[in-house]
């Protein structure tokens, strides 16, 4: 499940406690009833708050259950109601004696404190030294931030090399006994911050030493809740809520979550429609297709697509695009031709690349933004600046024809087609390489937004799923779609990536659950071989096919208010008519972009 995190601001965790509650208004009565609903609903029944046990089934401690939720009332703020909530259950937050341990903590009144924890009554002796040592080190510290190096060294002789614990500690504290500043304060950040703030850490540092009993940990209702959602989410077998999870009633999502239904029909294209790829941010979709062109769809407000630009230019069918990690610009490549970058915003090219004498059959972009990768027909991959400086290349390394790659987040791997079966996964600073070696022929690839997995489809009408962490191994098969003639392309999507999602040339597109292999919708629609789909990276109720019946297909979640819209010269339906022109909301853009050789 995972950590959570502190982000609660240190001014309410300092007043997360019941030593505050002594400093409310005089005229604040904690004796006084209180039914913030005006009348007799918010009463407890008459058998209930005297029961050490408490819920339906009897297992919960009726004083944690108390103290918990009291804790999480001081750390929101609500001081005067944590106040209340002690007075009236008659249980405390913190014995009086935390009470004092933690006054003299953030008091800095080390030597008191230190006596205090010796009387909380621990039974474990490990766990007193522990604690005790936080709280000299912290002392210290102080010592050695007020110049008083004498008061350090005895601190550290006769009351931190005793407690006979952390010796690697007790080394480091001493190696700043005669070390310059500058290189303590490196190898102790918290001796740079501020005193209040240091004690507040030492505070939370303290509260995951002692037991939970003593001093309730920081922020443990969150926890609780946090996990049990965790849980419900996880169990979820169809989990592809947009909204978060409610607290009011247990959480479940049906078939209906699961983007089945067209909503829009795009027939801008004028031929078969070869790939396409949601923006990272999830704000545009870009389509390419065999009619030489590609185009930018903007998703408005109404989360309908508009045509935003045309881009053509290309001499043959463009093959692919690529969004810029910003989503400020797109690559687009010709069939063994000439790669060219395009600004979103305004439509123009900006500049294309060529290589003499070779066709580039492959674009992405290096996750910095500043570097572009080409395949190239002679089976090499290049890596280029934006200005169409050779940065790298690697030749001679692959002999299939097959050009897709992908390059993990951190720019160290970079994943190619190394035989017609095999995929290379090559790192860049180690030089290391790992294969994924299959018995079929590779058709296609594609990477997991997390960099962990890959998902490979192959001419047997089958696609693989592979842990590529460390060293690679298949971990799922999805089987159904149909794959005799074309490229067929596959993609992760949902919530969490939970499903996958594939063409397929039976006109149909295939949804499968990602960890049971289910296949859990069949899309209907297309009239055509369905060549590529792209789920939306922000919006799990969209996605997106593109089929070889010359349409876009945006598919949602059943609702009955959604009407379907076509757009597209040949629309036939009342939807929104987007005809490309200068005078519509799409624009035609020739390249005109400087060229590189």
């Amino acid at each position: 499940m995972g950590g959570f995190e502190d982000d609660e601001p240190p001014s309410k965790r300092a007043r997360a406690s019941s030593v505050e509650s002594a400093n409310l208004p005089e005229s604040f009565c904690y004796s006084k009833s209180i039914n913030p609903l005006g009348g007799t609903m918010a009463r407890p029944l008459a058998s209930q708050g005297k029961e050490v046990m408490v819920g339906s089934k009897g297992v919960i401690k009726r004083d944690e259950f108390v103290r918990i939720i009291t804790k999480a009332l001081y750390t929101l703020g609500y001081e005067k109601s944590g106040a209340v909530l002690e007075e009236e259950s008659g249980i405390t937050l913190h014995s009086p004696s935390v009470n004092l341990f933690r006054k003299q903590v953030l008091d800095g009144n080390w030597d008191n404190a230190v006596a205090t924890l010796n009387k909380l009554g621990l039974l474990d002796e490990n766990i007193v030294k522990s604690a005790a040592l936080l709280l000299l080190e912290q002392k210290f510290f102080d010592l050695l931030r007020n110049d008083n190096l004498m008061g350090a060294i005895k601190t550290l002789q006769n009351e931190i090399s005793p407690l006979g614990v952390n010796r690697k500690r007790v080394h480091e504290m001493s190696s700043c006994i005669i070390s310059s500043p500058q290189n303590f304060l490196l190898a102790f950040p918290k001796l740079g911050t501020e005193a209040s703030d240091s004690r507040l850490k030492l505070l939370e540092e303290l509260q995951k030493v002692l037991p939970p009993a003593v001093m309730v940990p920081e922020r443990r209702l969150e926890n609780i809740v946090e996990q049990a959602l965790t849980v419900q989410r996880e169990a979820c077998y169809l989990h592809n809520s947009i909204d978060g999870l409610s607290l009011y009633v247990d959480h479940h999502c049906g078939r209906d979550q699961i983007p089945s239904r067209t909503l829009q029909v795009l027939r801008e294209h004028g031929d078969e429609v070869w790939f396409l790829q949601f923006s990272n941010n999830g704000k545009y979709l870009a389509s390419s297709s065999n009619d030489k062109s590609a185009i930018i769809w903007k998703v408005d407000e109404d989360v309908e697509l508009l045509l935003k630009h045309r881009l053509t230019g290309h001499e043959k069918p463009v093959m692919m695009v690529a969004w810029s990690p910003d989503d400020s610009q797109l690559l687009t490549c010709g069939m063994e031709e000439a790669i060219r970058r395009w600004n979103i915003e305004s439509g123009e090219c900006i500049h294309v690349y060529e290589k003499p004498g070779l066709g580039l059959t492959s674009c992405g972009w290096f996750p910095d933004g500043k570097q572009i990768l080409c395949g190239l027909s002679d089976q090499s991959l290049c890596l280029w600046d934006l200005d169409g400086k050779e940065a790298d290349c690697w030749k001679g390394q692959r002999s299939s024809k097959i050009s897709d790659f992908s390059v993990t987040k951190d720019g160290k791997v970079i994943i190619i087609m190394n035989r017609d079966s095999t995929i290379l996964l090559f790192n860049r600073d180690t030089k290391q390489e790992r294969l994924i070696e299959e018995d079929n022929t590779i058709t296609s690839f594609s990477l997991s937004d997390d960099g962990d997995f890959l998902l490979v489809n192959l001419i047997s009408e089958k696609i693989h799923l592979w842990n590529i962490r460390n060293d690679p191994s298949r971990v799922k098969q999805y089987i159904g779609h149909k794959r005799s003639r074309f490229v067929i392309r596959s993609c992760f999507g949902g919530s969490d990536q939970a499903f996958i999602a594939s063409g397929s040339e039976d006109s149909k597109v295939y949804i499968w659950h990602r960890a049971t292999e289910d296949v859990i919708e069949t899309l209907s629609g297309h009239s055509g071989a369905v060549n590529c789909v792209s789920w939306n990276p922000t919006n799990p109720h969209m996605l997106a096919s593109a089929s070889d019946d010359h349409t876009i297909r945006i598919w949602g979640v059943k609702k009955a208010s959604t009407k379907r819209k076509d757009i597209g010269s040949s629309s036939s339906s009342n939807g929104t008519h987007m005809n490309g022109s200068a005078n519509g909301n799409g624009f035609v853009h020739q390249c005109n972009g400087s060229r590189s050789k």
